[in-house]
């Protein structure tokens, strides 16, 4: 077989799951969530915080990217970036992201919309005290999203920060660095079924409280 002989078209699965009916879910997404990605845990899926982060542009023009949740509850979803990379640049100056929970192995996905906001620096101090010294000096090192020479010279970056600050060491948090987080104003949750009659139900902020609406597959 060349790689010209792999149709997409003809790749499919047929999902077999229980209905997901509204009377089951939580009062909140973020409740029904905490119980969803307790459950994707369970089933042992690799990197269940693995979540895909969409920015756009002011003009509209989207980026994505897959990085990883750090933290949830219920002011909303939280992850760690360089503020100077492209997604924290964007955030910047639109601060309307989405986000999507891909957990292909149960044939499920959360698909969450909402507004990206800094945490305090507090936090972000705590978080950052919680990583592996390698992380943390990896954090100094990387320019996120600008162009660099070489592989090299990243490594003798690194090489530098690891001379400069040895194992047991304290590193100091970057001032470019932090966490940003998703406020959510919707929140989908979709389950797989056979012949594409997913279940879809969203979870829509209305004032200051959430409905929920079921979607067509």
């Amino acid at each position: 077989m060349t790689d010209h002989d792999l149709d997409p078209a003809v790749m499919r699965k047929q999902y077999r799951s229980q209905i997901v009916a509204e009377e089951s879910l939580a009062e909140d997404p973020m409740r029904q969530f905490a119980r969803w990605f307790q459950q994707a845990a369970d089933a042992n899926l690799f990197e269940p915080n693995a979540m895909v982060v969409s920015t756009a542009t002011p003009d509209g023009r989207p980026s994505s990217r897959t990085v990883l949740l750090k933290q949830f509850d219920e002011r909303g979803f939280v992850f760690f970036t360089n503020y100077d990379s492209r997604k924290g640049r964007e955030v910047d100056a639109n601060p309307h992201v989405a986000l999507l929970f891909p957990w292909h192995p149960i044939a499920r996905q959360v698909v969450v919309t909402g507004t990206a906001a800094r945490i305090g620096r507090d936090e972000t101090a705590a978080y950052f005290r919680s990583r592996p010294h390698g992380s943390q000096l990896g954090a100094w090192a990387s320019e996120q999203s600008s162009v660099i020479g070489s592989r090299a010279e990243l490594d003798s970056r690194y090489a530098e920060l690891t001379a400069r600050y040895p194992e047991g060491e304290q590193v100091p948090v970057p001032p470019q660095w932090g966490g940003l987080r998703i406020t959510p104003d919707a929140v989908e949750f979709w389950q797989g079924h056979e012949n594409r009659l997913h279940d879809r139900l969203r979870y829509v902020l209305d004032g200051e409280k959430w409905r929920v609406e079921r979607l067509c597959p």
